[in-house]
């Protein structure tokens, strides 16, 4: 409750020396006399690809069930799967299963072997990218990036990229590809990439306004002073105002942006010290361990949205071709080596045993997004999250029965606890048109190479 008798504006910001911190979600947002039901509330959108497709793409994948179960409805069981990690989340989940990635394969001869470097760029567009290595680049606008068009723009930030590992490179990369294509899942345009952000730090100063400029905000770094420290005296004097479930909600939000910050700062000090780097080409506050890292990215999404600063996100949590080794998923072989496993028992389950560890990153998120109460639910309930990725069976290139799942209540607009398997050769760019019909795009009647919206309820 706000004390004062009258209410907060949602947009709230309190600012000082360069920092801006949006405010969370406060019950004293609420007009007088209205109930949170009333309140239109927004549905959050977070597009994530996993690179090289999926052990259960395979042959043997797929007459074992090492992707999605046996079972379709409500009536399966992720035991023996890459997706376990998300039992605790089933009544989140909408496994889609035997969908295709056409617009990805081959047109043309030339682009035989090509598939790797065009991958990324068919995920949340469906579309077919140019063959070039020039500047006339051009795909499909991504399913983000419509969202965002319609529903972002409101926001201080329509919509935010992130990705993993290292995507800053310029030119073509092989088979005739500009690496563009490889580099971004997000196009504003068919000619217009969008570009990821790979540094938390990077992200962390965006969403905060950490100090004016580049010397404003090293000069910060060197001090050690938390982008909270610029605005104490307004948190202080905002606290006077507001009632105590509203002063204990906010203090938790701070807390949480301040712990990701020290974060930041330790990684920053760790990569800055001289010691040898698993990740020597990466900036200071990346860090080498891959949960690490996509932890913090996930935070840094969390409070995105509870402070509304943004509505879109899109994460790209590897790149095609990535040698990258995964200790704790307990395959000690990099992972696009691993992907080409033969069709060998024994190597398929090493591959499955990587789509299940990165699988097992959502969790966390889920965690952080269900912790946050937003008016009458939590930000799981009001987001809409798409994981999957535009290949198959890595092993042959392939597109067909690419992993697909969706998490979250979409604002009451996903029943979750189903496993959807399409008729063959069904594209997957009709589960993503049905994703935009459920987001509010019901207008948009065609999306990429879609045939028909796909129904995502039993």
């Amino acid at each position: 409750m706000y004390l004062t008798g009258k209410h907060l504006p949602r947009r709230t910001f309190l600012k000082g020396m360069g920092a801006t911190v949006a405010l969370p979600f406060l019950d004293s947002m609420v007009p007088i006399g209205r109930r949170f039901g009333m309140i239109e509330e927004p549905t959050r959108l977070v597009a994530i690809e996993m690179v090289h497709g999926a052990a259960g793409s395979s042959p043997y994948g797929l007459a074992n069930n090492l992707w999605s179960p046996s079972g379709t409805g409500r009536d399966f069981d992720l035991s023996s799967t890459s997706l376990s990690p998300l039992d605790a989340y089933r009544d989140y989940l909408t496994i889609i299963s035997n969908t295709d990635v056409q617009e990805a394969e081959a047109e043309e001869p030339m682009e035989i072997g090509g598939d790797h470097f065009r991958s990324s760029a068919t995920f949340l567009t469906q579309s077919h990218p140019r063959q070039t290595e020039g500047s006339d680049i051009w795909v499909g606008t991504s399913m983000d990036q419509l969202y965002a068009r319609r529903f972002g723009q409101d926001t201080p930030i329509p919509s935010m990229q992130l990705c993993i590992e290292n995507v800053d490179q310029a030119g073509g990369c092989a088979y005739g590809y500009a690496c563009v294509y490889t580099d971004t899942i997000s196009w504003a345009a068919p000619d217009t990439p969008l570009p990821m952000v790979r540094d938390p730090r990077a992200a962390f100063d965006q969403l905060f306004g950490a100090g004016g400029t580049p010397e404003a905000r090293a000069a910060r770094r060197r001090a050690k002073a938390s982008v909270l420290d610029f605005i104490t005296g307004r948190v202080s004097t905002l606290k006077t105002q507001l009632g105590s479930a509203d002063t204990a909600r906010l203090d938790r939000y701070l807390d949480n942006i301040r712990e990701v910050e020290r974060r930041i700062q330790r990684i920053e000090a760790r990569n800055s010290s001289g010691e040898e780097r698993e990740l020597p080409e990466a900036p200071a506050g990346v860090p080498d361990d891959f949960e690490e890292h996509a932890r913090l990215m996930f935070d840094l999404q969390a409070l995105a949205f509870a402070s509304d600063i943004t509505r879109v996100f899109s994460f790209k949590m590897g790149r095609d071709s990535s040698a990258r080794i995964f200790p704790k998923s307990g395959v000690d072989r990099p992972f696009h080596p691993t992907s080409h496993h033969g069709n060998n028992e024994e190597n398929v389950l090493d591959f499955a045993a990587i789509n299940r560890y990165h699988v097992g990153q959502l969790p966390y998120f889920l965690d952080r997004l269900k912790e946050t109460v937003e008016g009458d639910s939590t930000l799981l309930d009001k987001t809409l999250i798409v994981y999957g990725s535009p290949m198959g069976d890595p092993n042959v290139h392939n597109h067909k029965r690419c992993p697909l799942i969706v998490l979250g209540g979409a604002n009451g607009k996903l029943a979750g606890n189903t496993h959807i398997k399409a008729e063959a050769e069904t594209p997957m760019a009709n589960a993503m048109l049905s994703m935009l019909h459920k987001l509010g795009a019901d207008d948009i009647d065609s999306f990429g190479d879609s045939t028909a919206p796909m129904s995502l309820e039993v």
